[in-house]
This record gives C-alpha cells, structure tokens and sequence, in this order.
C-alpha cells in the first residue's frame, strides 16, 4: 500500500464514551491512539497484524500495539462495505523525546500492509489518518 495520508481535522463519527474511555486510558497509561480510516471501492477484506509498530525517527524506540478496536488481528478476517470504513488502533507510548514517527505493520499479505508515514507528534497522542 502507498503511504497514509495524515489527517489533521478529521469529520469522524466515534461514540463520546468510547473516545471518553480511551482518553483516560491515554493519560493514565501513556499510550497513542490512531484512528484510521480505509476507502474502498468494493466490499473487502481487512485485518492488523500484531507485528505492527509505531516508530521514533529519532532513536531506536518501537511503540507496540496493544489493542485494536474495529479490525480483527491476523489470522482472521473482517468484511467490510464498500466506502470509508473505520478502525482504531493502540500502542504502548512513544518516548517524551520523540517528535515524529512511523506507523508501519509488518505482514505477508498479497495486498500489503498498513503504513503511514512522518506522523508530526502532537500534545494528545491521538491522531487521524487515511491508510
């Protein structure tokens, strides 16, 4: 897949306890949201890997997913309709030095993986992007 698009004001539709919920876990755990969205033109097929990663530029730090809301984990699959579909994705947090970073899921899948690329951290450590 080509590289994610960042999205800096995002017009998502997410349940105010869900976004609630996970805001308090952000600040108590130090952890990083990504909210990502997937176009399709056709009904399809999706799934994350546990082998997916967020990425300091700067050192040699790896944030590791810990939970995934929306998408199922590798093996198995999910369907979804055509149009824009949703997902969220969280991680172990990313070091206080750290000022920009990579989302990059490493897999085998014939389609290739998720990635978005140069993420410009910011003072929530949630972000929006389009995969």
């Amino acid at each position: 897949m080509d590289t994610a698009i960042i999205i800096k004001n995002p017009k998502v539709d997410i349940s105010k306890e869900l976004l609630a919920e996970l805001e308090t876990q952000i600040h108590e755990q130090g952890q990083v949201v990504v909210h990502c969205i997937q176009e399709t033109i056709m009904p399809s097929f999706i799934r994350i890997w546990p082998t997916t990663y967020l990425y300091d530029h700067h050192s040699e730090h790896k944030s590791e997913l810990v939970h995934a809301e929306n998408i199922t984990y590798f093996p198995n699959w999910q369907i979804v309709d055509k149009g824009e579909n949703y997902f969220t994705l969280i991680f172990s947090g990313l070091p206080k030095s750290c000022i920009v970073f990579d989302l990059i899921e490493h897999c085998s899948n014939e389609g290739g993986a998720f990635k978005a690329l140069n993420i410009v951290r910011n003072k929530s450590d949630v972000y929006y992007v389009k995969v």
